[in-house]
């Protein structure tokens, strides 16, 4: 893990922290959440070719627009309310990442990781339900996010799954992490996805090992 952690290290100097402004940052937040409704009309449209051919080209027009200044990484923190750090382009709840699903993770005060959220057809693996890599994802992001908020942040060394029954999309769902143990560096986490009847659909228990400075 040495070789991890001073690769990390590199990768935080050489990048922008958060140099965007708060006027910015909800900008970019607004328009993340019109490109996620853009990507999910994209499945569900029954518009003839030549107007997508249409769209398609307003598309193209707006990206070079965004392009027209750029910086050579993306903004990499933020604070959240809770006092979180967050990762503002992360695949999973990053509030400027359009591909991220919606998974806005608070600390409780027990030290709990949790997330209310809904999926939609974009993370649909067999029909009606969420892909279980999507939901590896989101139960890894709390499962850090736990680890972190108990002082012992790290990488996840080992991931565990068990999928109790399908989880459904288009529904209330919710997420759930708390730290179980620490052992020197390695902080031991358990997680789980709740359907909207309150049964659990996942779970996870994940070790995660701080990297050797």
């Amino acid at each position: 893990m040495t070789g991890a952690g001073a690769a990390m290290r590199r990768v935080l100097e050489s990048r922008e922290r958060a140099s965007l402004n708060g006027e910015q940052v909800a900008a970019l937040a607004e328009l993340a959440q019109r490109v996620r409704e853009l990507n999910e009309a994209v499945v569900h449209t029954e518009v003839g070719a030549d107007e997508v051919a249409a769209i398609r080209d307003e598309v193209a027009a707006l990206t070079a627009r965004l392009s027209a200044a750029r910086r050579e990484h993306p903004p990499l923190v933020g604070v959240g309310e809770d006092g979180t750090v967050r990762h503002l382009a992360s695949p999973v709840g990053g509030v400027l990442n359009p591909i991220a699903p919606p998974v806005a993770i608070v600390v409780q005060p027990d030290g709990t990781a949790r997330a209310e959220f809904t999926l939609n057809v974009l993370y649909e693996g067999p029909p009606g339900f969420v892909h279980g890599g999507v939901s590896a994802m989101i139960l890894d992001q709390l499962l850090g996010v736990a680890a972190s908020a108990n002082g012992t942040p790290g990488m996840t060394a080992t991931l565990d799954l068990r999928y109790r029954r399908p989880t459904p999309h288009g529904v209330p769902l919710v997420a759930e992490a708390k730290v179980d143990r620490t052992e020197g560096r390695k902080t031991f986490v358990d997680a789980r996805i709740i359907g909207p009847d309150g049964r659990t659909t996942v779970e996870a228990t994940a070790m995660f090992v701080m990297p050797l400075r």
